[in-house]
């Protein structure tokens, strides 16, 4: 089993932008220091939810200030950016740290970010199977052309190839943020790894690796390639010498975090959406995830890993909003928990 953090760089109600990227930062630091196994860091643009817009550079950030631990992206949103962009600069990571960075990438949502960044509702609603496509050659072929709806250009040279790292693998493993069976269908049919969302449970958890199998199968992926996909659990993680107060940690802090953070998200087209009931969605999380005594939290992953096949995880541990909490939680994490699991 492998643990990591997941990091957002969130801004709680009364801290500076500075203030959640510094926190965002020594957090991961931290990580290293406790012995988890990856940093997966988020990416939003526009809201307080998460100052971090760039995933990957705050990657390259940490992969120059780490010496053993993965860093990966949770998640770039490949709508706004160019693949072949992101690709450079994955391959670029891949090759300079020694083969320690994971490249998340997900759909995102229908935000005002593709109007800013000028890719359009039709890149979020049809164009991203294409984009992965092309993200996909670029890692693994010497020269890439492209013929398709949104991307058009002769072949050119790929600079650097991920394959001139000194690692076992050929370019950076790829994940993809999954959360509709067309997205599942998506990965599986490219023998992708998923990340999936801290929002549903293990049962549902479960329905979707089975799925990803199902379909991986049905696409002709080798039994190898099936068994060995390792797939991301997203979660929450608060440790306390009681459970009741790890739980009290989250519910002052997280619901004002949620509140400013959800209601600034808007829209592209002007749609209509729903918001999640802050504090009621941190009493689900506290529910799904492994937040209370080392112990209940070590027997929550692991059963979360026996029920779903799943074997890596990123927990949230900012939850608090304080930096000296948020270290003491990881340190604890690394202490305290990790030895039950391994």
């Amino acid at each position: 089993m492998h643990v990591g953090s997941f990091v957002l760089a969130a801004q709680f109600p009364g801290q500076g932008q500075g203030e959640a990227l510094h926190r965002a930062v020594r957090s991961a630091e931290v990580a290293e220091e406790a012995g988890l196994d990856a940093v997966w860091l988020a990416e939003h643009h526009f809201v307080p939810y998460g100052t971090c817009p760039s995933a990957i550079t705050l990657a390259a950030l940490l992969l120059g200030r780490t010496h053993r631990i993965r860093v990966g992206t949770a998640v770039s949103v490949l709508p706004t950016v160019h693949p072949v962009a992101l690709g450079e600069q994955a391959a670029l990571l891949h090759v300079t740290s020694g083969g320690r960075f994971t490249l998340g990438v997900g759909r995102g949502g229908p935000w005002v970010d593709l109007e800013v960044f000028g890719p359009g509702l039709e890149a979020y609603e049809h164009g991203f199977p294409e984009s992965l496509d092309l993200l996909q050659r670029w890692l693994r072929e010497p020269s890439v052309s492209a013929t398709g709806e949104r991307f058009s250009f002769r072949e050119v040279p790929v600079v650097p190839r991920p394959s001139e790292a000194l690692t076992e693998t050929p370019g950076p493993e790829v994940v993809v943020a999954c959360t509709s069976p067309a997205s599942v269908r998506l990965a599986a049919e490219r023998g992708l790894p998923m990340l999936l969302g801290m929002h549903v449970g293990d049962e549902e958890k479960a329905e979707m690796v089975a799925l990803w199998r199902q379909l991986a199968r049905a696409a002709g992926r080798t039994p190898d390639e099936i068994a060995g996909a390792a797939h991301v659990s997203a979660g929450v993680c608060q440790i306390a010498d009681r459970r009741t107060d790890a739980a009290e940690t989250l519910l002052k802090a997280m619901p004002g975090w949620l509140r400013q953070g959800l209601e600034a998200h808007v829209t592209v087209d002007g749609r209509t959406r729903s918001m999640r009931d802050p504090l009621a969605y941190t009493e689900l999380l506290c529910g799904l995830h492994p937040v209370g005594t080392p112990r209940l939290c070590a027997d929550r992953l692991a059963a979360t890993s026996e029920r779903t096949g799943i074997s890596r995880f990123a927990l949230l541990v900012e939850g608090s909003g304080d930096l000296a909490a948020t270290e003491e939680n990881v340190r604890r994490l690394g202490a305290e928990i990790l030895p039950h699991l391994r």
